[in-house]
């Protein structure tokens, strides 16, 4: 057959989607349900079927009554009749057996694989992956993840390699491969989760523990913490650098590695304020210049670079204030600060969040709410009133108790 087919009637056009959508199922087919027809289609149905009144909207028509008017009509079956109309007839059902095949090849070979069989307590992690499904319905983007995931786990536990350093070394020379965030560092946290215990972390901290307990140390160089106003006592390299920094009204990048090896370093009595915003850390370096007080910014979750500068400064004396974002991860990140340093709630109370929301009265909601373990009131006023508070929206108010802290030069 060349050109159009003699039954390629627009008013047929229903009647051969239907067939060929039936069909295409992969099932045995007796009746196909057609329509709805118009006026035109119900008469060109009635004609081909050779019936002495018109159709249903809606007609039930038996296949082999159809396949017998479609062979009068021209000699060929229905099957053909359709492909040629409207392409190729389908089988769904064998799509959907070979597609169920192709995703269990996956899972059985994870669950083989000489890194799973080795430690078989990971095959409670391939089980939970199976649970979740294809990574975007994909086995050949599911088996490649994969397969990375397991180049990191037989080179676990490292000893002591920063984790950038690891993944350049596993992963074709891509440093980024396992930063935080990533489909890739999920796959293989689950795993190491699995594989020591612990439950699946679920914050930044957590996670960084948990690459740490499997001998992936933070990148001494990019961990950093930005501060302001610190004026520390004595002569070592950290002291100096820091100080040099505050008198000349500067913030303060400290890496890891210099908090490691800080050098001498006196006690420092009184208060450090922690914020979770580097921007409010700006706004106190604007006001207050050389003056500024000690601040300190956890640019949200802290990293070991954070944490570790607050506990060289609790352990020479200072007394930590912790302010933080009211929403959901700013309670959050606040309740980790507190339990990890031994810092105090810096304006972070019940009444404190009240007054602050009258500020804006149309925030955004404050996402999921957890415990404040400093104020049990603080997240029943949140859950009352489902509006999230920035830090810069009170930040005229940080900037008061600061100012308290000033010095006379």
């Amino acid at each position: 057959m060349t050109g159009r087919h003699p039954l390629d009637l627009p008013a047929l056009r229903p009647l051969w989607r239907a067939v060929h959508d039936r069909l295409s199922a992969g099932r045995p087919v007796s009746r196909i349900r057609v329509g709805p027809l118009d006026e035109a289609g119900r008469e060109a149905l009635a004609d081909l079927l050779g019936l002495d009144r018109l159709p249903g909207a809606e007609p039930t028509i038996p296949l082999a009554r159809l396949e017998t008017a479609v062979a009068d009509a021209c000699g060929r079956p229905v099957r053909e009749v359709v492909a040629a109309i409207l392409g190729p007839v389908g089988d769904r059902a064998a799509d959907r057996e070979r597609e169920a095949g192709r995703r269990a090849a996956v899972w059985d070979w994870l669950a083989g694989h000489e890194v799973v069989t080795a430690q078989p307590v990971l095959l409670e992690w391939a089980a939970q992956l199976r649970g979740h499904g294809l990574i975007d319905g994909s086995p050949e983007r599911t088996r490649g993840l994969l397969t990375a995931a397991l180049t990191v786990l037989a080179a676990v536990p490292a000893d002591g390699e920063p984790l950038p350093v690891l993944a350049a070394r596993l992963l074709d020379g891509d440093s980024h491969a396992l930063d935080d965030g990533t489909r890739l560092s999920s796959l293989v946290l689950r795993a190491l989760a699995v594989l020591y215990g612990t439950g699946v972390p679920e914050d930044a901290a957590a996670r960084r523990a948990l690459w740490s307990r499997a001998g992936v140390t933070d990148d001494e160089l990019s961990a950093t913490v930005l501060a302001a106003g610190l004026r520390l006592p004595g002569d070592g390299p950290l002291a100096r650098t820091a100080r040099i920094c505050a008198e000349a009204g500067h913030p303060v990048s400290l890496t890891l590695a210099q908090l490691r090896s800080p050098g001498p370093l006196g006690g420092l009595g009184g208060p450090v304020h922690l914020t979770e915003n580097p921007s409010v850390l700006a706004l106190a370096l604007r006001r207050f210049g050389p003056s500024c007080p000690p601040v300190v910014c956890t640019s949200g979750w802290p990293n070991t670079a954070v944490v570790h500068l607050l506990h060289l400064l609790a352990d020479r004396g200072a007394a930590l204030r912790h302010h933080g974002d009211f929403d959901g991860e700013g309670i959050r990140i606040v309740a980790h600060v507190l339990a990890r340093t031994g810092a105090a709630p810096w304006r972070m109370t019940a009444a404190d969040y009240r007054a602050a929301v009258t500020r804006v009265p149309a925030g955004p909601d404050p996402g999921r709410l957890t415990p404040a373990p400093w104020d049990r009131d603080l997240v029943d006023a949140m859950a009352e009133l489902r509006t999230a508070v920035v830090e810069e929206v009170v930040a005229d108010e940080l900037m008061a108790d600061l100012a308290r802290q000033v010095r006379p030069r």
